[in-house]
């Protein structure tokens, strides 16, 4: 084997060692608390701080935490644009893991070639604070987007993790026009 094989697998045999490990953390949110500290950076390469860079205005926070919660967090996103819900909304791809964030470049390349450019500012990931988020929200049932609305102010007024319903989008609505 060269070198560059070599290279290729052990990083394959990290990766795929790291999926292996389970990490199964219950929410601790609670209406009424702060969203914790949590930095990002969005497809566009601007650094993002979570929840301050939101202040002002009401937001929900789409956290996902494998490729496949991608789904959900579209059922969300279309539920939002057919109801024409007027809140500022980004998808949060949030991985813990060393080797991820050794891939960052990598797998955010991988998400801009599948989201339109307008869109990217939309997009925040998060590595290096993605394990305490999970411990924050909790990571059980992982395909299930995390669905947090925070106030102007960054506080939590809403929070779901079930995978989407059309009752918990008329929740989200209900709690925005309070």
């Amino acid at each position: 084997m060269n070198p560059i094989q070599q290279f290729l697998s052990v990083a394959l045999t990290a990766l795929i060692l790291s999926s292996c490990a389970n990490y199964e953390y219950p929410s601790q949110v609670s209406i009424g608390d702060k969203m914790i500290e949590a930095t990002g950076q969005s497809l566009e390469g601007e650094p993002v701080v979570i929840p301050q860079d939101f202040a002002g205005q009401e937001t929900l926070l789409l956290f996902g935490y494998k490729q496949d919660s991608q789904f959900d967090i579209d059922r969300w996103l279309i539920g939002l644009d057919m109801t024409q819900t007027n809140v500022a909304a980004y998808e949060i791809p949030t991985i813990q893991g060393m080797l991820p964030r050794m891939f960052s470049g990598f797998i955010d390349s991988g998400m801009r070639k599948g989201i339109p450019k307008d869109l990217w500012k939309g997009v925040v990931t998060v590595y290096a604070d993605g394990d305490k988020v999970q411990r924050f929200t909790g990571n059980v049932n992982p395909n299930n987007a995390r669905v947090m609305l925070l106030d102007k102010y960054g506080s939590i007024v809403y929070f779901y993790d079930r995978g989407f319903s059309v009752e918990a989008l008329n929740e989200v609505r209900a709690a925005l026009e309070k």
